[in-house]
């Protein structure tokens, strides 16, 4: 699914109006109609709303969706704030076509006026500003956005919180419509997705309008949304006639005294995610506890409370390094070692991150094409600090294409950034996922998707999705709050499934 920019979609909806033919008024009647379809499904008909409405395009969404809604029999009247002297045209001929409709059903709104008295159940609708916003909201403008937030009425915002720009995070204090949903037209925008931006969008509901598939399809763009679609398209489905040796070997390295958690969690991911063989090499410290928690893997240790060398590599179709691991010295050796010798791609998490950080030398060695699982402040220690998350995500595109290396900055809604400088922004997964433990099961199921013969950039994009996925499941089984590292994996079999529903596999 493709993110477009605010520039984009406006080019997407021009294409759309001279080649469907359609006017611009009846594209946004066409808008406005999924909006309140949508709202009076989720909210209903006798519900009571204040919509607001600007001077622009969103401020006419705005006013053709109050119309639509004392049509189907709610009580909706719309506010317009004239923070300029001028009405686009669509907006003014929405005003008209809403004031014929009843004048009391909009209301003018003067610099420096404001609204009071909204009882708490009147659900406000935001359409003040739109995807063209360049730059913050000031004066007037913001105050009232500032005194919506205060109130505690629900709020949905159409197309984007207005405040927020679409390209960009704002500086800190911005005014930005707190929305509880947002009603998207066609397309995410890359705010709602970082986390600056993204806690004011509430649930993001995207709405098909009927944009023209043919801009749409051959409109580049580096930035892009995971959806299942995308995953069915790279899954590997398992063939009738295969052996454990047809899924490969995962190999994990980690693990230190009091750290062998990481190393078992990643452990059983590997198993879990469909690694034929599944190894793991420890210190000697964790082998009774591994061969008891993961009692599917074999086992290989050496160095008494953390590794001192690593040891059988060559043997492994895939090797995840660093859950766990430990910065002692002799490991630090060991690793620096092994990035010298080993040719393929790798998935280097935790420890190992934290080593490359610091000898950042040691990155133009790091096999082409391996796979970085960094926290934000893993990759700040690798690359050094950034202004917010969405430069965070820009630095890490130009980090990929220098090294030749595949990304994963892991957030909420975590980035997988290609050594192409692409960026796909994952939808799965909850807060719940917060929790110790999580990242090292991720490294488990990538590296267990790289043994099974996927590509870097595919086993990368389908792990964070299956881990996503498999978080959400574990939530609504345990709650977000209760869920720990474990239950991940012990829901992949569900999030498989989604891939290949057991009603589709052969046999069935």
């Amino acid at each position: 699914m493709k993110i477009f920019s605010a520039a984009q979609i406006r080019a997407c909806d021009a294409y759309t109006m001279h080649a469907t033919p359609i006017s611009s008024i009846d594209l946004m009647e066409r808008a406005a109609t999924k909006c309140a379809d949508w709202i009076t499904a989720q909210c209903g008909r006798e519900g009571l709303y204040v919509v607001l409405c600007g001077t622009g395009n969103n401020g006419g969404d705005g006013l053709a969706i109050t119309r639509m809604l004392h049509y189907r029999g709610c009580a909706a009247k719309a506010f317009v704030l004239q923070f300029n002297p001028e009405l686009s045209a669509d907006c003014a001929s929405n005003l008209q076509r809403l004031q014929r409709a009843g004048d009391e059903l909009a209301e003018m709104l003067q610099p420096d006026m404001f609204i009071t008295d909204i009882p708490g159940n009147i659900i406000i609708i935001d359409a003040i500003l739109g995807t063209g916003l360049n730059r913050a909201v000031q004066g007037w403008v913001a105050n009232f956005i500032e005194h919506i937030n205060q109130l505690p009425n629900r709020k949905i915002a159409i197309d984007m919180p207005s405040g927020m720009p679409a390209d960009n995070i704002p500086g800190e204090g911005a005014a930005i419509i707190a929305a509880d949903d947002t009603l998207s037209f066609q397309f995410y925008k890359r705010a709602f997705l970082h986390e600056e931006t993204g806690k004011y969008a509430g649930n993001v509901h995207l709405l098909d309008i009927g944009l023209d598939q043919t801009f749409i399809n051959s409109t580049h763009t580096q930035y892009l949304a995971t959806d299942k679609e995308y995953v069915r398209s790279i899954y590997h489905k398992r063939e009738q006639f295969s052996h454990k040796g047809s899924y490969g070997t995962a190999l994990l390295v980690g693990g230190s005294y009091g750290s062998m958690g990481a190393i078992c969690l990643a452990t059983r991911a590997a198993a879990r995610a469909g690694a034929g063989k599944t190894k793991a090499l420890l210190p000697e410290t964790g082998y009774n506890i591994l061969q008891t928690l993961a009692p599917e893997a074999m086992c290989a240790t050496n160095g008494r409370k953390h590794l001192i060398e690593i040891s059988g590599w060559n043997s492994a179709d895939a090797i995840g390094i660093g859950p766990g691991l430990g910065l002692e010295w002799e490991t630090m050796r060991a690793f620096e070692q092994f990035i010298d010798e080993c040719k393929q791609p790798i998935v280097i998490d935790a420890d190992a991150l934290n080593m490359l950080g610091k000898k950042p030398e040691l990155l133009s060695k790091v096999p082409a094409g391996s796979i970085l699982t960094p926290h934000p402040k893993e990759f700040e220690r690798m690359f050094g600090k950034t202004v917010n998350s969405m430069q965070q995500v820009e630095v890490a595109r130009m980090q990929a294409m220098r090294y030749n290396l595949n990304i994963v900055l892991k957030n909420r809604y975590t980035a997988i950034v290609s050594p192409e400088g692409e960026c796909r922004y994952n939808l799965t997964g909850n807060p719940g996922l917060a929790t110790a433990g999580s990242g090292d099961v991720l490294t488990g199921i990538i590296t267990a998707l790289l043994a099974q013969g996927y590509e870097p950039g595919d086993a990368a994009v389908m792990g964070v999705y299956l881990h996503g996925l498999a978080g959400d499941y574990a939530a609504d089984a345990r709650s977000q709050e209760a869920m720990i590292a474990g239950d991940i994996a012990e829901h992949l079999g569900t999030a498989f499934w989604e891939l290949n529903p057991p009603s589709l596999a052969e046999g069935k």
